[in-house]
């Protein structure tokens, strides 16, 4: 008996993770990759020069995922910058391509400068935990509303996903989100909803463009791009890892998500990161129970990344065929577990509670200030709330920015 289940034990260690991996990098392509497509086309690129974006984002994402996540052991996984490319719908239209893959550059070198100075994990270490999970709940409080939003569009498809997502919880709590993924699959495919009969694999060609280096590029491109990808990614980033947590220093994932934009940077790759939302699905208890198993989430968004960009803008253009309800409804029901257990953080410590409340509820409200998007000004506001009603950060947390203590952890 013990040596039949073995295996089956393995598989399901595997499976699990795995999945989720792949809903992250289906999420991530069916929801914001457009932007990248709206973005080239306002910049006037051609289609080899998109198709060149396309390959150096995803290879870049998927390289720098599955390094991290096979050297740490756990579920790191990185994304292009979304709040960058929805910058760069309107600024790639006054600013000459060239000069943009310039800006790019010089902001990835920042990214690395900041990965190697060691000051962004000791900042990191500043933020309360209650602040933290208030401030992810907020994030991704959109998402599982987003679960149900979609009944008025199409209730037969979000109904169905929902009511078997239940019944599995009830009866295999372990395979709801697997379930849902390969129901909605079918389900999708019967009805016609998602054609692949003109599906055809290219290979895409990388295209290097020579960067030009201005000060108005510098100003207008490099300086946001770099501020919008640390307070909209990284910081929500690396909470999400801490919630669950993860304890990999800040510093080398920075360090080597730096690296790799700056390699990347001539064949169009604007920046890649840490992700938030998406990383939230693959480092949770739905990914696996125990989490020293669920590493292997990262490793396959890696691989699946790596094999969107081997093909460029084909195997993109699948996954962002699929219905926006089918997508928001799957990403929204695969966070339920990840949103109920950081509102639970966020509550559990009577001292912290109100600022976590106010942290949720800025973070939910998405502020859009200065070009800075929610969840910068919704932490700001936590932290801010947090030192008002209690006058200081937790002493472990100060004693450790003072010490350098922990800073390897």
């Amino acid at each position: 008996m013990p040596s039949g289940s073995a295996p089956s034990s393995r598989l399901n260690d595997l499976m699990h993770p795995v999945v989720a991996g792949l809903i992250s990098v289906i999420v991530n392509y069916g929801g914001t990759f457009i932007l990248v497509f709206q973005a080239a086309k306002v910049a006037g690129l051609s289609p080899e020069l998109t198709a060149s974006w396309v390959w150096s984002v995803s290879i870049g994402v998927g390289v720098t995922g599955l390094v991290l996540s096979w050297r740490y052991r756990e579920p790191i996984i990185t994304a292009w910058s979304t709040p960058a490319a929805a910058f760069l719908v309107t600024a790639l239209a006054t600013t000459p391509y060239a000069e943009a893959v310039g800006a790019y550059i010089v902001s990835a070198a920042a990214f690395v400068a900041l990965g190697l100075s060691g000051w962004f994990e000791r900042v990191i270490r500043l933020i309360p935990p209650g602040i933290a999970s208030g401030l992810l709940a907020g994030i991704l409080l959109q998402f599982g509303i987003g679960a149900f939003g979609g009944a008025s569009l199409d209730p037969l498809l979000v109904g169905l996903l929902v009511l078997a997502y239940l019944a599995l919880k009830r009866c295999s709590p372990r395979y709801a989100v697997v379930g849902i993924l390969v129901l909605g699959l079918v389900f999708l495919l019967l009805q016609g909803r998602v054609d692949l009969s003109g599906l055809r694999l290219q290979f895409a060609t990388p295209v290097f463009t020579m960067p030009e280096f201005s000060l108005n590029a510098l100003l207008s491109v490099a300086l946001p791009l770099f501020l919008i990808t640390l307070t909209g990614q990284y910081m929500p980033g690396m909470l999400v890892l801490r919630n669950d947590g993860f304890k990999t220093s800040a510093d080398p994932l920075v360090t080597v998500t730096g690296l790799g934009s700056l390699l990347m940077a001539p064949f169009g790759s604007h920046a890649f990161n840490v992700a938030a939302i998406t990383a939230a699905i693959a480092t949770g208890k739905e990914a696996h129970e125990d989490p020293s198993k669920r590493w292997t989430a990262g490793i396959a968004a890696g691989v699946a990344y790596i094999l969107v960009g081997v093909f460029g803008v084909t195997l993109a253009a699948v996954f962002m065929a699929f219905p926006a309800t089918f997508i928001t409804t799957l990403a929204g029901l695969a966070l339920l577990g990840t949103i109920g257990g950081s509102l639970a953080g966020a509550m559990a410590d009577p001292v912290s509670r109100e600022a976590a409340l106010i942290t949720f509820l800025a973070s939910a409200a998405n502020i859009q200030l200065l070009g800075i998007g929610g969840a910068f000004w919704g932490l700001l506001i936590g932290l801010a709330a947090h030192l008002i009603l209690n006058g200081r950060l937790p002493q472990r947390a100060r004693a450790e920015i003072l010490t350098g203590q922990g800073a390897g952890k």
